[in-house]
């Protein structure tokens, strides 16, 4: 009979998550490959409670049972922990039972880790854990935790005994294998897997052509875009203010796209100086993606220092798969600063350093058009060859299906792909 794959994820498709994404891309090529693939997830949209799923569905193959109680939104911590807590407990009264089981896998959410945890010990299979961004050294490091305090202890101490039980880990760069290999005492089995544009249509799109240049009165402007989330782990503010420093420039303007914790810091710019220069809008619409990110010029892409090895920023794939240079606004070294130097796509500032940026900026405008496009084509071409859709999944599902305990490996020396 077929072996059975169990994923525990709060979310999946098509809750509108980029983790439930990339989850149901490794579970189809997982069940591409002769797998039963059973999703326990949340009946309900993680962001947004009001979302409704169907308690059971079939998905490209991927059987899909959604709990209840399982997630009530972002609202409050309180909130959430609550949901964690209900999903935790019933994927580890169902997860036990559930036959021909030949593996576990999990991603971030600390909560569905345990029950992974448990019923891996319970069953006696592997455990496969995908760590996405790390918690709760995330929390800390906004400042939402105590790294002393009881909860943050307790969290640290369930975490290992899950590193130590996971037969792979599996992440997204050596920072966070280094991070984590420090978490315990011997060797640990990791996976460098970098994640991978989701967009089903990205691809690079004329200027003169786009239609969104166009409603927007960009056409003679030199369009700098900054689009996603404005989180506290992807500040904006640097940007922010290096775009007033330039406000009676002609050239240069700066398009946030997205929402989040930085958004009041556009909204503030954009009334205090007048928008002359800076517009802020909400996200767009799936079928207008791949015309407002080819709108830009040059993409801006942001991480806060504290979070390095934390967590990895994605957004810097979505610029390369439509083909366009980066501006990475970053500590050194990290992610997106080696992804810059290593193809050479862009330009790194650090955070803060608004003269920096605003000098960046300048040199920008003064580069030559064809050697813009030519970073963008390497840009185009690095995604297409190192971080392809078509090829990552199946890297993540060639460690989810290896059965026994992989050797062990050093974080630098961790197999990368």
């Amino acid at each position: 009979m077929r072996r059975t794959l169990v994923i525990f994820s709060q979310v999946y498709v098509p809750d509108p998550a980029a983790m439930s994404e990339h989850l149901a891309h490794v579970a189809t090529e997982m069940v591409r490959r002769g797998w039963r693939v059973i999703v326990f997830t949340s009946a309900r949209g993680y962001a947004d409670a009001s979302l409704k799923f169907p308690s059971r569905e079939t998905i490209d193959g991927v059987e899909v049972r959604r709990l209840p109680l399982s997630s009530f939104g972002k609202r409050s911590m309180l909130l959430r922990a609550a949901a964690g807590m209900s999903f935790m407990l019933q994927c580890a009264l169902r997860g036990v039972f559930v036959r021909n089981l030949g593996a576990l896998l999990v991603t971030t959410a600390p909560l569905a880790a345990y029950a992974a945890l448990v019923v891996s010990v319970v069953r006696r299979v592997p455990l496969k854990s995908w760590v996405l961004d790390i918690n709760p050294d995330q929390l800390i490091a906004l400042g939402w935790m105590r790294a002393d305090g009881i909860p943050a202890r307790v969290l640290e101490w369930l975490n290992g005994l899950v590193l130590r039980r996971a037969a792979d880990v599996i992440v997204l760069d050596h920072f966070m294998a280094e991070r984590l290999s420090a978490k315990v005492e011997g060797p640990l089995a990791v996976h460098i897997v970098p994640p991978w544009p989701l967009e089903e249509q990205l691809e690079p799109v004329d200027q003169a052509t786009n239609p969104f240049r166009a409603e927007h009165g960009l056409e003679d402007r030199f369009v700098f875009l900054y689009s996603g989330n404005h989180g506290l782990t992807t500040p904006v503010s640097t940007l922010v203010d290096a775009a007033i420093e330039l406000q009676d420039r002609d050239r240069p303007f700066f398009l946030f796209i997205g929402g989040g914790f930085g958004k009041a810091d556009v909204e503030k710019a954009v009334a205090t100086h007048g928008g002359r220069n800076i517009r802020s809008l909400p996200h767009q619409p799936l079928e207008r993606i791949k015309y407002s990110l080819t709108a830009a010029d040059v993409h801006v892409v942001t991480m806060a220092d504290e979070v390095v090895g934390i967590i990895h920023p994605s957004k810097i794939y979505v610029a390369m798969a439509v083909g366009r240079p980066v501006l990475a606004i970053a500590p050194r070294p990290s992610p997106l600063a080696e992804l810059i130097d290593r193809h050479r796509i862009g330009w790194w500032v650090p955070h803060g350093d608004v003269d920096a940026t605003v000098a960046a900026i300048e040199e920008i405008l003064a580069t030559d058009p064809a050697e813009l496009a030519e970073m963008g084509r390497r840009a185009r071409r690095t995604v297409t060859e190192h971080f392809a859709r078509d090829v990552m999944p199946a890297r993540v599902a060639d460690v989810v299906a290896h059965s026994r305990v992989a050797p062990a490996l050093s974080p630098r020396n961790a197999e990368s792909d």
